[in-house]
């Protein structure tokens, strides 16, 4: 995984779409099942900003960038369906999100805006990350038994996390999407 290092003064944050219950423990008990090493650290998500570090003094421009973002999205339908892979480029299997990719690239793009523009590695793509980092056995358990994953949820939030000291991911702030709904 790919955590920048955090130097005195600073905050780890991401923001993600949180995958609720009951979905959410399903998920995060076959990430332990399979052997990942993330499973109790990492609450199952859709990214929207990666592991980004940010000055303790710009927490609270952060908060207000997040609550304007979240007050131009609607709620919108998420659906995960199925398993996907990004081998042989990295060694990870996840849960497909097949309805809401408009919405979560929009959103995507907008919190990766501002105070919180950063160039990223690869080409967004909103998933749920079921393993990481594991040989190609237990990535191939994970692919052959989450193919049959089939969930769906509205999303009504966006969630901050901060990264702690024991390198466990814990949401710490909650932004409701508040934006109206267009009509033709």
């Amino acid at each position: 995984m790919n955590i920048p290092e955090r130097g005195p003064g600073q905050r780890r944050i991401g923001v993600a779409v949180e995958v609720p219950a009951p979905y959410g423990a399903q998920l995060q008990e076959a990430r332990a099942r399979f052997g990942d090493a993330y499973a109790d650290a990492i609450p199952p998500h859709v990214t929207l900003l990666g592991p980004t570090v940010v000055d303790e003094i710009d927490v609270d421009h952060v908060h207000t960038h997040l609550a304007d973002v979240a007050a131009q999205h609607t709620p919108f339908r998420l659906h995960l369906r199925g398993s996907a892979t990004f081998r042989p480029v990295s060694p990870v299997v996840f849960v497909q999100v097949v309805e809401g990719i408009v919405e979560c690239e929009a959103l995507e793009s907008h919190v990766r805006s501002g105070l919180l523009h950063q160039e990223l590695r690869f080409n967004y793509h909103p998933h749920v990350t079921v393993a990481h980092d594991l040989d190609d056995a237990a990535l191939d358990q994970a692919f052959d038994e989450m193919a049959g994953f089939d969930a769906t949820f509205d999303v009504a939030e966006i969630v901050l996390y901060l990264h702690g000291d024991d390198s466990v991911w814990r949401p710490t702030r909650r932004f409701s999407l508040t934006g109206e709904v267009r009509t033709g």
